[in-house]
């Protein structure tokens, strides 16, 4: 592995390579002394080579910062021929030969800034393997570009060879040159707006840091492409101002957003500090746990449970620079950011799941990066509790709908089904008085048996009188001697909707699981409220359970509690159980009000 001497080395070399083209061919262009237009486009110019030799020198790594060398070395290049079939009024010649190629390098540095530099912002790695096909056909038709224009005939490229080209073809071979040489850049430019609208689809569904230097990256695409749209008709047009702005457009858009990105978002934990007079660059700056969550923040309070694990696995990813991360659940669900591929090479619990990470796109995790995940396991292991929670109270929701309608099924409706037959068998026999009385008894039944059902899901009494007299009336008509004590100030006190409707069909699912299952010949149901918790505690005289057996299935999961328990940790409560073989069972369930 080469040394950072030699990195560094390698990328001051290619760095002077494109400085030296772009100052070089400037001023051999005009000449000097130069104008100040010339001196601000030279400048503008400076930009991407600097760039570069920033990122690579410090992240030699990261492709991104060789990327950015390679396009401005193409661009001083470019450049410098340019200014020599300016310069060489004869069009032939080695000097002529040697500006023609070098001009033709122009070619690859529109195929990077269209394609690969917005493409791999900011990591130096593709969004995802869909796009491997797309880096082939634009690298295809990049190829295909830089070698029409190189032995195009004089005709074609009239602007870009003033005096000719010196090694341009003719006849048909020369029409099948600018024939490939324009299918190349029509390619190049539909993949490059292909990625322009693949940016616009990543900040959809970025988090907010990301979103903002994705946003840059959008503004500099479209000035790039934009520029060079309007370089055709410019040219021609004879409006100098006009031309050279476009010329600029076209060349400083990406390496201006990448700036910004770079040191006004921290990109590549790099920070530009001023302070008085001195300017202070600062590497290697790593967000705190603090800051990624502020930002994170707003986007997690609007999110569901489980887009909230994605946004919390894409802050890791980006975070810690990681090529992809993991968010995993106890019951096998994972939430990926990034293209998952390979092993994980670090992982931390968080709460009932983990979070994994694969390979940093340089370098290896530090001690510091391990620290950051570790601070980040706590918000990610409460969002992972939320979104089980969420999940087991969507099932639990579904299987209270299975069971109203297999209720509605087998009883209300086959009542009614049984009805209107006995109504049409009474009509066609001239029914006497006790086929209709017969059916009378039917009609009230049915109805009974409805008004029963409505009970089970929101009893009217519960809605009209209150959570004491709802639980009184349930309990009035069980087959065992059941009490009820509730504080005076209960049966006066109203609650919302919702803490009511919990705690009673949580009493009702006790009182049930103790007729069902513990046998039992006693029932106490004790309702208080104090120190802004509202309780309800259900005893019986059952034959009780084994608590190692409920232990490892959960608290409140045994007797079909397990659904309502979430419920009571939705509302900000919770459900406990007690007892043991022969000595009963205790349910004792919470929610927190107003006191």
């Amino acid at each position: 592995m080469p040394s950072m001497t030699s990195v560094r080395a390698l990328a001051t070399s290619a760095a002077v390579v494109a400085v030296a083209g772009i100052v070089g061919g400037g001023l051999l262009e005009t000449g000097v002394p130069a104008p100040f237009s010339q001196w601000l486009f030279i400048t503008a110019c400076l930009t991407m080579p600097a760039l570069g030799w920033l990122i690579a020198a410090r992240r030699p790594g990261n492709v991104y910062g060789w990327l950015l060398l390679a396009a401005s070395g193409c661009m001083g290049l470019g450049g410098l021929g340019t200014a020599l079939l300016v310069r060489d009024a004869t069009g032939e010649g080695p000097v002529a030969v040697i500006g023609a190629v070098l001009t033709s390098l122009f070619t690859v540095f529109y195929g990077l800034t269209w394609v690969f530099i917005p493409l791999l912002f900011p990591d130096g790695r593709l969004p995802s393997r869909r796009w491997r096909a797309g880096v082939w056909v634009a690298a295809t038709a990049i190829t295909a570009h830089w070698a029409g224009v190189l032995v195009s005939p004089d005709e074609v490229y009239s602007i870009t060879f003033p005096n000719g080209n010196p090694i341009g073809l003719s006849g048909m071979a020369g029409l099948i040159a600018a024939m490939v040489g324009g299918l190349g850049q029509g390619v190049t430019f539909l993949v490059a707006l292909s990625v322009l609208v693949s940016l616009v689809l990543r900040l959809r569904r970025s988090v907010p840091a990301e979103r903002r230097r994705l946003r840059l990256m959008i503004m500099g695409v479209v000035g790039t492409l934009g520029g060079f749209v309007l370089l055709g008709p410019l040219q021609y047009s004879g409006y100098s101002a006009g031309l050279w702005i476009g010329v600029v457009t076209t060349v400083a858009s990406l390496p201006a957003v990448i700036a910004a990105a770079i040191f006004r978002h921290n990109l590549l934990d790099i920070q530009v500090d001023i302070r008085g007079s001195r300017l202070f660059v600062v590497f290697d700056l790593r967000p705190t746990v603090d800051e990624l969550l502020t930002e994170l923040g707003p986007a997690l309070e609007e999110a569901e449970p489980v887009e909230q694990l994605g946004r919390l696995a894409e802050a890791v990813r980006v975070g810690l620079e990681a090529r992809w991360a993991v968010v995993a659940l106890a019951d096998g669900t994972r939430v990926v950011a990034g293209q998952e591929d390979g092993e994980a090479v670090l992982t931390v619990p968080a709460g009932l799941g983990h979070i994994a990470c694969g390979p940093k796109t340089a370098g290896r995790f530090t001690v510091e990066d391990r620290r950051l995940l570790g601070a980040l396991a706590v918000p990610i292991g409460l969002a992972i509790q939320s979104a089980g929670l969420a999940a087991r109270l969507v099932d639990a929701q579904e299987a209270e709908r299975r069971r109203i309608e297999r209720n509605i099924h087998d009883g209300a409706q086959q009542q009614l089904v049984a009805l209107i037959a006995g109504l049409e068998l009474a009509r066609a026999t001239g029914g006497g008085p006790e086929i209709l009385t017969l059916l009378r008894e039917q009609a009230r039944q049915t109805l009974t048996d409805l008004r029963e059902l409505a009970a089970g899901i929101h009893p009217s009494v519960l809605s009209q009188g209150g959570l004491v007299e709802a639980v009184e009336e349930r309990c009035s008509r069980l087959p065992v001697a059941t009490t009820v004590a509730a504080d005076a100030a209960l049966r006066t006190r109203r609650f919302p909707d919702h803490i009511e409707g919990a705690l009673y069909f949580t009493v009702s699912e006790a009182i049930a699981n103790a007729l069902k299952h513990a046998a039992a010949s006693r029932i106490e149901v004790r309702l208080t409220h104090a120190d802004g918790r509202l309780q309800a505690v259900v005893s019986d005289n059952g034959k009780g359970f084994d608590p190692g057996a409920t232990g490892r299935r959960g608290p409140g999961e045994r007797g079909g509690l397990g659904a309502l328990a979430d419920r009571m940790t939705a509302l900000g409560g919770g459900l406990d159980l007690t007892g043991g073989p022969g000595e009963g069972t205790r349910v004792r369930a919470w929610v927190p009000s107003p006191a």
